[in-house]
């Protein structure tokens, strides 16, 4: 399938996009709406926001430039620091813009 990328084929591949984020999202709700949440499977619920967004982090960790190691690294001293995660994220996105600004 080989889609236009002017006018009207953008407009479907995000109508297509916008369908399946919506699926999923409501296919999720609709599917634990069956399951008893018992303490075990809050607790999986409540770290696997954090092992998905460890699985983002880490490649970019090993294989990032230089403003996205800083970024990282001073997100995480931040949060250690602060334990608030809106003043770590500022901090690694201005030390990302710093690092990529003056050295790359």
């Amino acid at each position: 399938m080989n889609l236009s990328t002017a006018d009207s084929g953008v407009l479907l591949v995000i109508a297509i996009m916008t369908l399946v984020t919506l699926t999923t999202r409501f296919g999720g709700v609709f599917a634990m709406s069956f399951v008893r949440i018992s303490p075990r499977i809050e607790s999986f619920i409540n770290t696997m926001a954090s092992s998905v967004l460890i699985a983002i982090i880490v490649p970019m960790a090993f294989s990032g430039d230089a403003g996205a190691v800083a970024a990282l690294s001073v997100t995480a001293v931040t949060m250690l620091v602060v334990r608030k995660p809106l003043p770590a994220i500022a901090a690694g996105i201005a030390a990302a813009g710093l690092v990529r600004y003056f050295l790359l």
